[in-house]
């Protein structure tokens, strides 16, 4: 543990200083793969305490990137968002407002509406954005050749960590998917008159909130959701938006739903005339590279950050289900 990881009692000075007031209470919630998540009762009201990693583990400015997200939506009155409250640079920590709802354990035709509603309405925001140009999504993909070098990546250091069944698995079965992929994407693209190398252009980029998903969403009694969790927000090419959201492994969605987002997206981004054949090009590449994201337990420094926001199981029972998971995600993206 690092002096950066919360006690109990630790957040609940935290949330004084950042409520500016007495606390009532503060109980541990159940968060994410990669912060910790408190809920705090102060006056009468409610909020979220949310701790990020360590700097030391993960130097990407997750606080600052959620902060600026939330802040910018919420001046631009997206209304499906926790609120911005306070943030302690000290402890890597955020004060939100706290969202009612629990997990949406199984998707349903209006999750998916609420889900394109959502994005809808932050695409319409992008001719008023003050938001930074510069600043990208986490690992955005801009072209065709960087999500190649993202893949090529995270093999490589998959590799080096020499663990004989991941080896296995990614010579004999993902090398050739990927050689395959990495083909009929460059066949689909230049049918349609586009680039694999090329940079997608600023004109055509939007600001999503990479990792979107059902799996960071909770859902109230009535149904309403509440999106959450917007580390990795910024510029992107909204394509690896849809793949990811049809992919994800996190919360299973049918075949009809995910038909369904598919149709609702292209209408979203169908301002863009490449945007149906670059996804059609690059779905079956951002496939690959869940595959790969699957197999980040196999990491040292992402399994002590898996621990310390609570995972109760052991590292090799975690390796050995991963993988299995792996497997057969890539047996269902050749099926």
């Amino acid at each position: 543990m690092t002096d950066n990881d919360l006690s109990t009692d630790r957040a609940m000075n935290i949330a004084r200083k950042l409520v500016g007031g007495p606390v009532q209470g503060v109980s541990r919630v159940a968060g994410g793969r990669n912060s910790r998540v408190y809920r705090v009762d102060a006056g009468g009201r409610v909020f979220a305490l949310k701790q990020y990693p360590s700097l030391e583990d993960d130097p990407r400015d997750r606080l600052g990137v959620e902060a600026g997200a939330l802040e910018w939506m919420g001046e631009n009155r997206l209304d499906m968002v926790p609120r911005l409250v306070a943030t302690d640079r000290d402890s890597n920590s955020a004060l939100l407002s706290w969202a009612e709802g629990s997990q949406v354990r199984q998707v349903g035709p209006s999750d998916i509406d609420q889900a394109v509603d959502f994005l809808g309405a932050l695409k319409g925001l992008r001719g008023a954005a003050s938001f930074p140009s510069a600043h990208l999504a986490a690992e955005a993909c801009l072209s065709g050749a960087e999500i190649k070098r993202q893949i090529l990546k995270r093999v490589a250091d998959l590799y080096r960590l020499e663990e004989v069944a991941l080896q296995g698995f990614l010579d004999e079965e993902f090398a050739g998917a990927l050689e395959k992929c990495l083909f009929t994407a460059r066949k689909v693209l230049s049918s349609a008159g586009l680039s694999f190398e090329v940079e997608l252009a600023h004109e055509q980029r939007r600001l999503v909130p990479s990792d979107f998903g059902f799996h960071n969403a909770l859902s109230d009694e009535k149904g309403r959701l509440t999106f959450i969790d917007f580390e990795y927000f910024g510029w992107d090419d909204p394509v690896k938006l849809t793949a990811d959201m049809l992919l994800h492994p996190g919360t299973p969605v049918g075949a009809e739903l995910r038909s369904r987002f598919r149709g609702a997206a292209e209408k979203i981004y169908g301002d863009d005339p490449d945007f149906a054949a670059r996804l059609g090009a690059f779905h079956p590449l951002f496939g690959l590279r869940w595959v790969l994201i699957l197999l980040n337990e196999f990491h040292p420094e992402r399994w002590r950050r898996r621990v310390l926001a609570g995972t109760s199981s052991g590292w090799a029972e975690a390796k050995d289900r991963q993988l299995r998971a792996a497997r057969a995600m890539l047996m269902n993206l050749r099926a």
